[in-house]
């Protein structure tokens, strides 16, 4: 791609490097630990399921019962397979034991690590094949039905109701929707498990549950085939059960999962050692997937300025794509976010989200990056509000983003209603459809506002990754300088969740998904 900005290469070389160098700093602390729901995640994925009679999900009781017994270090795959050994039984029947209290996981000898290996490796096998299989039926979707062009038209639903979402879902595909997101009931992130079966109830949002993730597949691939295109489906693998939801969509071919950890760490205090050791599984099991991941950095910008901070959510960009490179997701997977949030009364504002926009397509070229509307700024006065959405439209189709999070005229009054979501659609196709190919069209001014604009802010980008990498990301994290928001390293929800790996850790998923899925 021909840079319009004239942005300086070695720069952006510089603060890439700068946040390979984060990454791999932080990864040492990452490889050495695990967690309850990384090894929850590593029993969903051996097939474990179900609740027991108070509703407690079994992958919680076998975890809870290993770290009782402070046998959690050697990863519940170690003991789940040496159960198999003993008993001769199959997983789920060992787990609803664990329930009942028939079994103590950690009380039995061990055998052999390779006969818990023999045990454990045909499950991991048909467990990645079916991941495999979701990932082969999602391109033979595509390549048979056809997908919406980019930007991919995403709008949300947020009922409470799996099966309201249902209706609401399938007439935002008839409307013209690409991508449907259901929104999580409020402050499910800080559940330290996951909700079973399909819910009815939720306050701003429905549960993520894996039979919620089920019956909207099912809904949308049917409204597909009516449309004639696949419909991609979203959910939020974000929180203190990451890795647990990364796994359920996987096995339900979910296509795109919201999934950061500075977000959870900065705007949930969730405790930063658990969530990053969290977004690396979960990433993994993304990768392999096929999922593409998006990024949360347009949340720095509801409690930051966004013109003062702009550099934070570049910085941010930067380390979440060597973070995802480390887990094996490709760039074509990385939904790396921003957004369009600046006071709309400031002079010249669409001319300096445009060069955040450009910026962002030019160092991240292969990115189908994901583009947040404007809410900060919203009021009650919907007419201004959807003249803001037309513009916020304007810089995505000059500036060729991948994922369009479509805003609504009633941002500040209501969830949306179906009217709102259809003029929302209706508003973002006329725009694209009107001023499809203005981006190759025009140049900037050398020197002019946008160039300059978007220079600056990957100067400063540069200078504070170059910051992060002498201090450290923790301590970055500790000093307050992502959004303004300080978090202490043993502070926040989780950390008692952290375990340190034992040298026989056994997790049979990190070797089959990391890399394994091209």
């Amino acid at each position: 791609m021909e840079s319009k900005l004239n942005l300086d290469q070695s720069l952006i070389e510089k603060a890439r490097n700068s946040a390979k160098n984060i990454a791999e700093d932080t990864q040492k602390f990452i490889d050495k630990h695990t967690t309850v729901t990384v090894e929850r995640a590593v029993a969903r994925l051996l097939g474990i399921d179900g609740v027991d009679e108070i509703d407690k999900p079994l992958p919680n009781v076998v975890v809870d019962n290993i770290k009782e017994g402070g046998g959690l270090s050697l990863g519940i795959a170690y003991w789940l397979g040496n159960a198999m050994v003993h008993t001769g039984k199959g997983l789920q029947e060992i787990a609803e034991m664990v329930a009942r209290g028939e079994l103590d996981l950690t009380k039995l000898p061990t055998v052999h690590e390779n006969k818990i290996k023999e045990a454990i490796a045909p499950l991991a096998e048909k467990m990645t094949g079916r991941i495999r299989q979701n990932r082969k039926d999602r391109e033979n979707f595509i390549k048979n039905l056809g997908e919406g062009r980019k930007p991919y038209l995403y709008v949300i639903v947020a009922t409470g109701n799996i099966y309201e979402d249902v209706l609401q879902a399938q007439a935002a595909a008839r409307q013209g929707a690409d991508i449907i997101a259901v929104i999580r009931t409020t402050a499910q992130s800080l559940l330290d498990y996951v909700p079973y079966g399909p819910t009815t109830e939720g306050f701003g949002g429905t549960y993520a549950t894996q039979e919620n993730f089920r019956i909207m597949r099912k809904a949308l691939d049917e409204v597909g085939q009516e449309v004639g295109k696949y419909i991609r489906l979203c959910n939020y693998c974000s929180g203190l059960c990451m890795p647990e939801i990364a796994a359920m969509g996987a096995m339900e071919r979910l296509d795109v999962m919201l999934n950061d950890a500075l977000y959870g760490i900065l705007f949930r205090d969730i405790n930063m050692q658990r969530t990053l050791v969290d977004q690396y599984f979960s990433r993994i099991i993304n990768g392999f997937a096929g999922i593409i991941i998006n990024t949360g950095e347009d949340n720095y910008l509801t409690t930051a300025d966004a013109v003062e901070e702009a550099h934070t959510v570049l910085a941010s960009q930067f380390i979440n794509e060597q973070f995802a490179l480390k887990a094996g997701i490709p760039e074509e997977q990385m939904g790396l976010g921003h957004a369009f949030e600046m006071n709309p009364d400031i002079e010249n504002g669409f001319l300096l989200e445009l060069a955040q926009a450009q910026m962002a397509r030019e160092i991240f070229p292969k990115a189908p990056l994901k583009y947040m509307p404007p809410t900060k700024f919203m009021t009650g006065n919907i007419f201004k509000g959807h003249i803001q959405d037309a513009l916020f439209n304007m810089v995505a189709i000059m500036t060729g983003q991948g994922i369009q999070l479509l805003g609504m005229l009633t941002e500040a009054i209501h969830t949306p209603l179906l009217q709102d979501r259809a003029l929302s659609i209706e508003n973002a196709k006329y725009i694209f459809n009107n001023v499809r190919s203005l981006g190759e069209e025009i140049q900037f001014k050398k020197d002019g506002i946008i160039q300059k604009r978007a220079q600056e802010v990957l100067k400063k980008a540069a200078d504070m990754l170059e910051e992060i990498e002498r201090e450290g990301l923790f301590a970055t994290l500790e000093q307050g300088k992502f959004a303004g928001v300080k978090r202490a390293m043993d502070g926040g929800k989780g950390l008692q969740g952290v375990v340190q790996k034992h040298e026989k850790y056994f997790n049979p998923f990190m070797e089959l998904m990391l890399g394994g899925a091209r």
